[in-house]
């Protein structure tokens, strides 16, 4: 057994609801590792997770995304050993934790080169922006995208990759601060929509002709100015709800705004397999490595500080990828 302890929630619902607990951990079975974990990654999931806008089974741990070290192996292990440094991002919830069972085959293999807390800060985020980028609506040059939350953990990724890849990226964020950080991060116009009409500087910056691809994290409150954004036969990405779901699409809306395309896409369909987990995540941290990719380092907290994360994370008081340690 090892002892650990590990935030948990007997019912969803508001922040106060996480509770740090001392727990004990059998040694891992077949085809499990034990990790120490160092870092851990906050995630507006998370909140998904935690509020009840994701079922759960009660009682539940919460959290994706840790990198640590190896400490004991189950039965048949052989892609990492004891004192191997990893990282994982998906799966169950359950990563605000001291120590953590995880299946091996979903663990990531780091590079000495790489700091534990920056893959904590980076792994699920940059592997979203991956897939999103490179294979769900893949950018290229002539290409304009629409990126809301363009200061938080993401959209910071979002800008500096689609940026490489030669986009023209437009974002969107609230006040000059983090206007300003957006910037500096890759986009080429960011739209402060604290003080700006959000549909005329879109319309402005796209030539009047409309963006090719809409990236949306907020839902609800975005959706209506989202999808007649887009020129014709451009795609709406609907990968996030921070502000609820956005209302159901019917075909004929699509048909009569210029044969729009709709997709909602998440990281466990397109990191399914074994070999696209290591492809994701291998060009997240190989950009990173090459400088290619910048990591924001937002707020840290402790694990006894997670019902602060929350509300911060919730109300916006955040920038950049945040962490929490045990």
């Amino acid at each position: 057994m090892t002892n650990a302890h590990a935030v948990s929630i007997k019912q969803q619902g508001a922040p106060e609801e996480m509770m740090v607990e001392q727990i004990d951990i059998a040694a891992p079975g077949p085809g499990q590792v034990l990790i120490e974990q160092s870092a851990i990654g906050l995630n507006y999931q998370d909140v998904y997770h935690r509020s009840g806008f994701y079922p759960l089974t009660l009682p539940s741990g919460l959290g994706t995304e840790a990198a640590g070290v190896v400490i004991a192996c189950g039965d048949g292990v052989e892609d990492v050993k004891p004192g191997d440094r990893v990282a994982y991002a998906g799966g169950a919830p359950g990563a605000y934790a001291s120590h953590r069972i995880m299946p091996c085959d979903r663990l990531i293999r780091l590079d000495d080169r790489l700091d534990l807390g920056d893959a904590a800060r980076v792994l699920l985020k940059g592997m979203t922006v991956e897939y999103l980028l490179n294979r769900c609506v893949p950018l290229g040059p002539g290409k304009i995208a629409l990126v809301y939350a363009a200061a938080g953990g993401v959209g910071l990724l979002a800008g500096q990759w689609g940026h490489h890849l030669g986009a023209t990226m437009i974002g969107v964020a609230h006040g000059e601060e983090k206007c300003a950080l957006a910037r500096a991060n890759g986009y080429s116009h960011v739209i402060d929509r604290s003080r700006e009409d959000l549909a005329a500087r879109i319309r402005e910056l796209s030539g009047g002709r409309g963006v090719d691809v809409v990236y949306d994290s907020v839902g609800k409150a975005s959706f209506e100015t989202s999808i007649h954004a887009l020129k014709p036969r451009g795609t709406f990405v609907s990968f996030g709800t921070t502000t609820g779901a956005p209302p159901a699409v019917e075909a004929a809306q699509l048909q009569k705004l210029g044969s729009l395309y709709f997709t909602r896409p998440t990281l466990v369909t397109y990191t399914a397999s074994r070999q696209e987990l290591l492809d994701s995540a291998g060009a997240v941290f190989s950009m990173l490595l090459d400088g290619q990719l910048r990591v924001h380092r937002g707020s840290d907290y402790k694990l006894e500080q997670v019902v602060q994360a929350h509300h911060d994370l919730e109300s916006g008081r955040t920038a950049g990828s945040c962490l929490i340690t045990p």
